[in-house]
């Protein structure tokens, strides 16, 4: 795979054009606004004399990325490339009608990738003569500093374009996690408890956000409170993944949107990009003085016990969640070990972590859930159940 195509000059595809050509691919990066290749390609420069400044690359190999990099504004121009990753608007009309034409242009072994988050890759398939072509690999956000990438087989993908993607995307330094091509793959679909549980236990007034937060991040070590991080991805955009993913699994209570963050985002308040969200921010993205007053108190004042009942719950859902990803065959433990550590920082992976708390522990919690609410969002996995009645560990 040495010519990439790139469609989409955004954040995301010039991230991955970054990446492909610092593994010394040619890359031809694709958009239908010149002003957007402009701003691509002076947001490249920007982060190369970063790089340069740091001492992490020198001037010749700054000029080695940036001479691998041509920007386009024709899709013929895409013609030549071995593999094409599109990367543009989360629309399944829109993208099936750009990989319609671009496969017009493009050779009968070249492969076509999607970097969809949500969307169905056999739909997006399904609008090629070739659909055996297609796949999807998704890249995390940054592209260039995150580890993971979702690797994507539809049904219609033949074998031999998985082994090619997954082999190029590895010679591109990336660790590769392959999934089911069911809604939300494997991070967006395992991490939807860190935001939705959290967001239930501030709706039962059990405690408030920079309480939630520092719970979360004190016990459990994640670098960011689930809070803190919705504003940070944006309320309009965790709410559409979450609406999304819910939608997509016929409306299974687990994955049931939030009233709090959908008004929100009505509202406009979508984090530090509006300056208000769960927090108010200052003009250079901190959360405010008041904000952070709220939380040292409530820091200070809250008892250990409720600490650990806040992140007790949310482990155990998301622990619940990545034990059902695999009963449901939608990759192997490594894989969403790795996909939850490399892909969203989580401090362990959920599977490791569910072997050290005790799948008795991951058992009972989700029973003593189960038993409150008598909800079917607090049912435990049936692989839960068959390996604690086994006393099984998810790794030996």
């Amino acid at each position: 795979m040495k010519n990439i195509g790139i469609i989409g000059s955004g954040t995301m595809g010039s991230g991955i054009a970054q990446v492909a050509a610092t593994a010394g691919c040619m890359v031809k990066l694709y958009d239908t606004k010149q002003e957007a290749l402009d701003k691509s390609k002076a947001a490249l420069e920007k982060i190369l004399n970063r790089l340069v400044q740091k001492g992490r690359i020198d001037e010749a190999e700054k000029n080695r990325i940036q001479g691998n990099i041509s920007y386009v504004d024709a899709l013929k121009d895409l013609g030549d490339s071995d593999l094409t990753i599109e990367a543009i608007v989360e629309n399944l009309e829109i993208k099936q009608k750009v990989f319609a034409e671009l496969e017009t242009y493009v050779s009968d072994t070249a492969i076509i990738a999607s970097n969809t988050s949500s969307l169905s890759i056999a739909s997006i398939a399904s609008a090629l003569q070739k659909p055996e072509r297609c796949i999807g690999i998704h890249f995390f956000n940054p592209a260039p500093l995150m580890k993971l990438v979702e690797v994507i087989p539809a049904i219609q993908t033949s074998k031999e374009v998985l082994q090619t993607v997954t082999k190029t995307i590895s010679d591109w330094k990336k660790v590769v996690a392959v999934a089911k091509d069911t809604p939300g793959f494997i991070v967006n679909r395992v991490a939807r408890p860190f935001y939705g549980e959290s967001l239930r236990i501030y709706e039962e007034g059990i405690a408030d956000f920079a309480t939630i937060d520092n719970a979360l991040k004190t016990l459990g070590n994640f670098r960011m409170g689930p809070f803190e991080l919705m504003d940070f991805i944006g309320n309009d955009v965790n709410y559409t993944v979450t609406e999304t993913v819910f939608t997509a699994f016929y409306y299974d209570s687990r994955y049931k949107p939030s009233f709090t963050q959908k008004r929100l985002s009505e509202a406009g308040y979508l984090g530090r990009k509006t300056g208000k969200g769960y927090y108010d921010y200052d003009e250079n993205g901190r959360v405010t003085s008041s904000a952070v007053e709220t939380q040292n108190v409530t820091s200070s004042a809250v008892e250990k016990s409720l600490q650990q009942t806040i992140f007790n719950r949310v482990l155990v859902m998301l622990i619940n969640e990545a034990a059902d990803a695999l009963f449901l065959n939608i990759a192997s433990a490594e894989d969403i070990d790795n996909a939850m550590t490399k892909g969203v920082n989580y401090p362990k992976g959920l599977l490791a972590w569910a072997d050290e708390k005790g799948i008795d522990w991951c058992v009972q919690k989700l029973d003593e859930l189960y038993d409150e609410y008598h909800e079917d969002r607090y049912r435990c996995s049936p692989l839960l159940r068959k390996m604690n009645r086994q006393g099984k560990k998810f790794f030996d």
